[in-house]
């Protein structure tokens, strides 16, 4: 295989325990241990990360901005989701 045709990786990096893996770039390597390695060398050169993950791009599915409405708006046909069928306090003036 010619690096020509190697598959893209995704790599995202931990910067801190605790914290949440952070999309940081992509790479072309033959295999997962090189893209990790590979990852390693490019995005955590000042010992920046304590984590890393490489992940095939073919393995991401992602969402279509042109449809974002039909994910992400909430379904008007779901009576349930809204708060219409609580009876509340007069006291709870916040919620």
């Amino acid at each position: 295989m010619s690096t020509k045709n190697w598959p893209l990786w995704e790599v995202f990096i931990r910067s801190k325990s605790g914290l949440e893996h952070r999309h940081v770039g992509s790479l072309h390597a033959a295999d997962a241990k090189m893209a990790m390695e590979n990852a390693r060398d490019v995005y955590t050169r000042r010992q920046e990360g304590v984590s890393i993950w490489v992940v095939p791009s073919s393995a991401i599915t992602a969402s279509n901005p042109e449809h974002s409405g039909e994910l992400f708006e909430p379904a008007q046909d779901k009576a349930y989701r809204h708060p219409t069928f609580y009876d509340l306090p007069n006291e709870l003036k916040h919620i």
